[in-house]
């Protein structure tokens, strides 16, 4: 995805993708531990899927991450930037996007429309420039639409850029959705279960593009998702909780094997 050397954006894959690092993550809610000393590292550029099963602790994790909630202890460091305690507008700004598993578009909106609303934090002209169309608001809106063009390329959607977004089948919604993220230039993705709900093609198609966006990008991803194909075919790295507690983290062949890990999923006496 070539970036306009005016834009004063680069390209995420030219970016100073820093590592996150999450230390003995832990929240309580009203004496209730969702997570417990939670701890893992997801490396510059890759995929890191974190899985277990209901109830786990894992978006409550998420939510800690974007700045929904706010951890009771342990840390969570995104290069040399300190994530607790920070809001979520805040967190965005580091370049951190989430897309949540229910979707977000606004239905009567293009999906044009829909994709500039992710513009919306690198927009430098004020509302006022914007409304009296001046030259360098006007200039700065064709260098945001263009790039608009590029990401909708990327991900498969520039001919149904004219098209109401509620119009796109599911699957197409969804890659909106991560197009619009794409589109605020992140550093860090937060997919939560973006293949939820889809066709086994529709599912192929997502991945493909989600590994895309490692590969091309080099964007770091943390990936939630109960599609353990999926999360086998992306994942760098895994990180595995049950009842709030980590309990498996290494590669997607060695979590795949762990005898706590099969107990997790099939229950007691499973892995014996």
């Amino acid at each position: 995805m070539p970036q306009d050397p005016d834009d004063g954006h680069p390209d995420p894959g030219a970016l100073d993708i820093p590592p996150l690092h999450v230390r003995d993550l832990t929240v309580r809610f009203s004496g209730l531990t969702a997570l417990d000393a939670v701890g893992f590292t997801v490396r510059p550029g890759t995929v890191h899927a974190l899985i277990g099963p209901n109830g786990a602790g894992k978006s409550t994790c998420f939510n800690v991450l974007s700045g929904v909630y706010r951890a009771t202890a342990g840390s969570v460091r995104f290069g040399e930037h300190e994530l607790t305690g920070m809001s979520a507008h805040r967190i965005a700004g580091l370049g951190v996007a989430r897309i949540f598993q229910n979707l977000a578009l606004p239905p009567r909106d293009t999906v044009e429309d829909c994709l500039m609303l992710g513009r919306h934090r690198l927009t430098r002209a004020g509302f006022l420039a914007a409304g009296l169309r001046l030259p360098a608001a006007a200039r700065e809106e064709r260098r945001h639409r263009e790039r608009v063009r590029e990401i909708a390329a990327f991900v498969g959607l520039e001919h149904q850029l004219a098209r109401p977004a509620g119009s796109l089948p599911y699957g197409q919604q969804k890659l909106a959705e991560l197009a619009r993220a794409l589109c605020m230039e992140p550093r860090l993705l937060l997919l939560d279960e973006p293949v939820a709900g889809m066709t086994a093609r529709e599912r192929a198609r997502t991945a493909g593009v989600i590994a895309g966006v490692r590969d091309s990008l080099g964007i770091s991803i943390v990936l939630v998702e109960h599609d353990m194909g999926v999360v086998m075919r992306l994942a760098d790295a895994v990180t595995v909780l049950d009842f709030g507690r980590l309990i498996a983290d290494g590669t997607p062949g060695d979590v795949q094997n762990d005898p706590a890990v099969v107990r997790a999923y099939l229950g007691e006496g499973a892995a014996s």
